[in-house]
């Protein structure tokens, strides 16, 4: 009888070469430019796919563990949630609002971007590279579907929440959002790769997930917390392979250099300009404060941003193009962004308000340089409307960027009087933006933005017969969308008056005491 031969355990290293890389062949019945036909129309050039490593070296049998795992432990604190009312421990209703944009935005662009990455790793010829990709792309599909979920727990209670995929698609206000994930969908693999997992996870998703969800928990809400810390312990992994990526690329040809920066400076910025609602979110939105956006901004982005590209330096890879620009937004963007909310909050999915006595001494403390001169008085202003019965609203919509397509909300740099505006002419038409950066990515490409669908300019074409208030009111109510009830004043709503009734907030209140 033969003897039975024992196999030796692979170790870590090994079984993960066995399972990712060593899977890497090369077609023989048809060529591998047919099998992969979007790996080399950017003009990258790669030389040996062997050289990018996975830096958690992550197999497809442990990361289904991995996320098993999480899931009953996040869907364990959900039911626990839900079976003991815990909407109606929360800190303030206002707070739901908060929960609202993150639905809103945050749920759908997960989803969009999980179908990019599972088209882009489908294209990237490296298995190993492959592989990460595709579980990355299944990461956030898992991120969107936990936001729903601890959403829909509020569903049943609270307006606004009901219409969410088609606001997505359809409302002006999540129009910079739709778009960020269409065009990084529209590139090729490997600008998608620099998009997502660099330009937006390396560099700016810490400000998403942290802070954000640090104020859930603060505020009572055991529903979204979980969900977003989940989330992000997933989003630490897509940080290190998208520096990963990016050093691969660099090494990989000199000629890629010029390539990956034009990359980078596009994409930080398209990133960035997704940031005005994480930051009044984090100042404006949650009532229980755990932190500032500017500090937030100072510990998550600026400290590390920095530390990372004096490492990338030796790669001959610069910091983006918008860098200073960005770092001195820090003190505006969260007012500049509540500030044009407020004003058309009519033609929100959401509540908007002014804040309290406490919250202006707050903002104050936390923006010296800049609240009390610039952001004050307008809100001083609102409350006098408000108090007055005539609280404060645009009759219109407001005009927006033909590229990151937020509305033209933004100052001059380094001057808070005037709303920076930049105009190019391409093929005797006139294209308006908002900052010199969205200028220049879009002179780079004008026939890609060229194209660009801006909904409040197309809602007023659309119904340019109509008087302005007449066609923003029909434009929302197409949305399913119920003035007073679903957005506008938060004092007074429904939803404030239900909270009020439900005893709400108790259990916030006397932990307090």
């Amino acid at each position: 009888m033969d003897k039975r031969v024992e196999r030796k355990k692979l170790d870590l290293t090994s079984r993960y070469q066995a399972l990712t890389e060593d899977l890497q062949w090369t077609t023989s019945y048809q060529p591998m430019d047919k099998v992969f036909p979007y790996a080399r129309f950017e003009g990258i050039r790669v030389h040996d796919w062997s050289q990018w490593h996975d830096p958690f070296k992550m197999t497809l049998d442990v990361w289904w563990r991995q996320q098993s795992d999480k899931e009953r432990r996040v869907y364990a604190v959900l039911d626990a949630f839900a079976q003991n009312n815990g909407q109606i421990g929360i800190s303030d209703a206002r707070y739901i609002n908060a929960v609202k944009l993150m639905l809103q935005t945050f749920a759908p662009l997960k989803y969009a971007l999980h179908r990019a990455l599972a088209h882009s790793a489908r294209n990237l010829p490296g298995n190993a590279l492959r592989t990460a990709t595709q579980l990355q792309a299944t990461q956030l599909l898992r991120h969107s579907q936990n936001t729903m979920h601890a959403a829909s727990v509020y569903n049943k209670y609270f307006n606004g929440m009901h219409e969410t995929p088609r606001w997505y698609e359809q409302a002006w206000y999540l129009a910079p959002v739709k778009s960020f994930a269409d065009d990084a969908a529209s590139a090729g693999p490997f600008e998608l790769l620099v998009a997502i997992s660099f330009g937006f996870e390396s560099l700016l998703s810490d400000t998403l997930f942290v802070p954000l969800m640090s104020a859930a928990a603060h505020n009572g809400d055991l529903s979204m917390a979980p969900a977003g810390f989940s989330s992000q312990s997933d989003a630490a992994r897509h940080k290190q392979a998208g520096i990963t990526t990016v050093k691969f690329l660099l090494q990989q040809d000199s000629s890629n250099i010029d390539t990956v920066q034009h990359w980078v400076d596009k994409w930080f910025w398209r990133s960035f300009r997704l940031m005005p609602m994480v930051a009044m979110l984090q100042d404006y939105m949650v009532p229980k404060r755990v932190g500032s956006w500017r500090e937030s901004w100072d510990t998550y982005v600026e400290a590390p941003v920095e530390a990372l590209f004096a490492e990338l330096a030796q790669y001959g890879l610069k910091k983006p193009a918008g860098w200073q620009a960005a770092c001195a937004a820090k003190d505006h963007l969260s007012h500049q962004a509540w500030n044009a909310f407020y004003g058309y909050g009519d033609a929100l999915a959401f509540h908007t308000w002014v804040p309290g006595n406490d919250e202006l001494e707050w903002l104050d403390r936390k923006y010296p340089n800049t609240f009390d001169r610039w952001y004050r008085p307008r809100l001083a202003y609102y409350a006098q409307r408000e108090t007055a019965g005539q609280r404060f609203h645009n009759h219109s919509l407001p005009m927006q960027c033909q590229v990151c397509q937020q509305p033209m909300m933004f100052t001059e740099p380094g001057d808070g009087r005037w709303i920076a505006y930049r105009e190019t002419h391409h093929h005797d038409e006139s294209f308006h933006f908002c900052s010199d950066q969205c200028e220049t990515i879009f002179t780079n490409e004008p026939e890609k933005y060229v194209q660009a669908k801006l909904p409040s300019h197309a809602i007023l074409q659309a119904r340019k017969n109509l008087p302005t208030d007449d066609a923003l009111q029909a434009s929302i109510a197409d949305l399913g969308v119920v003035i007073g009830r679903d957005n506008g004043e938060f004092n007074g709503s429904e939803d404030d008056t239900n909270f009020t009734e439900w005893g709400g907030g108790q259990d916030m209140k006397e932990a307090q005491l």
